[in-house]
This record gives C-alpha cells, sequence and structure tokens, in this order.
C-alpha cells in the first residue's frame, strides 16, 4: 500500500472514530511531510510543515493535505522545476519553496 493509501486509511480511522482535533491534524500532517520516502522531499516538506502549518486555515491544510498524497516524483518535479504544477497546487508550491530557501 502506498503512502497515499497509508493517508486514506487514517482519515478513514479518524473519522470512524471521531472528529479529528486540530492539534492531531497539523501533528499528522507533519508527521506525513516528514516521512514522506525520499529524503529531498522529507526536508523540504517537513521544514515547511514545521514553519507553516500551525498559521494555514482549515481550506489551506485540506490543499496541504491534497498535496501529501501526490506521488514523491511529482513533488521533486514540481520543486526543482522541472515540471509546472497542477493549477490548484501552484501557489502552495511557491510558498513551500520560498520557506526552502538559505535560512538567515
Amino acid at each position: 500500500m502506498g503512502e497515499a493509501g497509508i493517508g486514506e486509511t487514517r482519515k478513514v480511522q479518524a473519522m470512524t472514530e471521531g472528529a479529528e482535533t486540530r492539534e492531531i491534524r497539523l501533528k499528522r500532517l507533519r508527521l506525513r511531510s516528514w516521512r514522506r520516502g525520499t529524503k529531498e522531499m522529507d526536508l523540504i516538506l517537513g521544514h515547511f510543515a514545521d514553519r507553516a502549518l500551525e498559521a494555514m486555515s482549515t481550506d489551506e491544510l485540506d490543499l496541504y493535505e491534497a498535496l501529501l498524497d501526490e506521488a514523491d516524483q511529482d513533488l521533486a518535479g514540481w520543486a526543482m522545476g522541472r515540471e509546472a504544477p497542477p493549477a490548484r497546487f501552484a501557489g502552495l508550491m511557491a510558498q513551500i519553496m520560498a520557506h526552502s530557501g538559505p535560512r538567515r
């Protein structure tokens, strides 16, 4: 079962066990961000999640969660500029890449 399948299973479990709190959702999204399957995407998405998820609205978190359901190969292509992300993810990918630059 791939990452998307695991994520879907967790969503179903959360829905059957009751509403997921924002705190639990943020923890789950951080974990998924840091454990992607490729080190490059772990670092890019993990650092972004640590810095930005707390301030995101519910709709923004929904979009980020949809992004996490995408394959690492696609995400890496978008992050490295080899391919343009789908329009629905373009703004979010720009934010992610702005967070992945040099730290000051």
